[in-house]
């Protein structure tokens, strides 16, 4: 098929100026060249992964997730677009059309055929898609995790595929008149372009999707993946099967943490200011592989003196650095904390580390995880201010596994 540059009139949103400095492609396309990851540049994440609740450029959260519960409320007369993904639950065929060498003039286009499962996970609040393709290109598998965030009203599509086990940029947008419409600014070939992604065409048994790239800013668009979705009439259960390997690796370091743990978390209310009162919470937190045990999904619900708090932690493992990166959510903001928390283990302890401002200046963060046994478990989060020579602990969480329970997905 042959696709072309075509001229548009409908200007860039707003939120294309505020995106992130992107750290590398999040396109569907099968390639890896592109993309462009910094493995010490790493986030503070949730249970297990270390944050609870804290995030970069706020204090602390929690608090602040009190706040914008109320600005939910206020939003409540506002259209709700969180189900305007549900068309796309179930399992789909996929023709796929891939342009070889966007944004060259090429005209020389591959195809794939796959399949597509999508599901709903923690408790409707996102939904889970997972990709497995082949065609003359080789094997393709993809794995995108859709959040919805109620304060904007918006959707952020974060996509991985298989070969390197890490997020790109998320992309984000909303759904008007049938069709959704989401983008992002990446690098490509050492330029910083324009994505464009579209849902359309939308029937209860068929869709087609697209992605496009702009290096003009948006006056142009060039289409270089189309996929054609029909529905498969059969329900698909999750795949629970781990892949089998001979080789030493880390994708099985996790596997302690499956199943329903009962949580106990202190928290140091206020980091790096010589406080030494804490605080408590209670929670429950429930571990599942995803994407045939290549990554994990993490779903935490735990009460405290700062009220209510729900989390979604997605993990995915690299099986080429050997290391997992971890990223987190939480249900009033419905966005993926970036950079992730990026470690492994070593003689059973896990660390993960990053960079990020905290109060506006830049500290280091370090997430451990030790005292493993079958049924417990505990986690700490250390803040550092001197570039890692002293750390202050903040977070400290004890687990006890749940005896008996169901670990299904939902």
């Amino acid at each position: 098929m042959t696709e072309t540059k075509t001229p548009t009139t409908d200007s860039v949103p707003a939120f294309i100026c505020q995106t992130k400095t992107p750290k590398g492609p999040r396109s569907r396309r099968p390639i890896d060249k592109q993309r462009i990851m910094n493995p010490r540049r790493l986030a503070a994440i949730s249970l297990l992964v270390g944050v609870l609740g804290w995030c970069p450029d706020l204090s602390f959260p929690l608090a602040a997730q009190t706040a914008s519960g109320t600005r939910s409320q206020q939003a409540g007369t506002e259209r709700d677009g969180s189900h305007d993904f549900d068309f796309n639950l179930g399992t789909w065929k996929t023709h796929i059309s891939r342009l070889q060498q966007p944004l060259t003039g090429s005209t020389t286009w591959t195809t794939m055929e796959g399949t597509v499962v999508v599901r709903k996970v923690w408790d409707g609040r996102a939904q889970l898609e997972e990709i497995e393709a082949d065609g003359s290109a080789g094997h393709f598998e993809g794995l995108t995790l859709f959040l919805y965030n109620p304060q904007s009203r918006q959707w952020s599509l974060n996509f991985s595929n298989s070969n390197d086990g890490s997020l790109g940029q998320p992309s984000v947008g909303e759904f008007k008149n049938g069709r959704g419409e989401f983008f992002d600014q990446e690098p490509f070939n050492g330029r910083a372009i324009l994505v464009r992604i579209v849902w359309s065409d939308i029937t209860p048994d068929s869709h087609r999707f697209e992605q496009a790239f702009s290096d003009d800013g948006g006056k142009t668009w060039e289409p270089n993946f189309v996929a054609m979705l029909t529905r498969e009439k059969q329900v698909a259960t999750e795949t629970g099967a781990q892949p089998a390997s001979a080789e030493r690796d880390g994708r099985h370091d996790f596997d302690f943490n499956l199943g329903t743990w009962k949580e106990h978390t202190s928290r140091l209310q206020h980091p790096l200011t010589g406080s030494t009162t804490w605080i408590e919470m209670d929670g429950t937190s429930v571990f599942r592989k995803i994407w045939n045990g290549r990554a994990q999904l993490v779903e935490l619900e735990s009460d405290g003196p700062n009220g209510h708090l729900d989390l979604l932690s997605l993990r995915l493992y690299n099986p080429r650095a050997h290391q997992w990166s971890l990223t987190f959510a939480t249900s009033n903001v419905g966005i993926l904390g970036t950079p992730p928390t990026i470690g492994e283990f070593k003689n059973g302890r896990g660390e993960f580390y990053d960079q990020e401002l905290f109060n506006g200046r830049a500290i280091w963060v370090r997430f451990t995880i030790f005292e493993i046994t079958p049924d417990s478990a505990q986690s700490e989060q250390a803040f550092s201010n001197d570039g890692g020579k002293t750390w202050e602990t903040n977070w400290i969480n004890k687990y006890t596994r749940v005896k008996d329970e169901s670990h299904g997905a939902h």
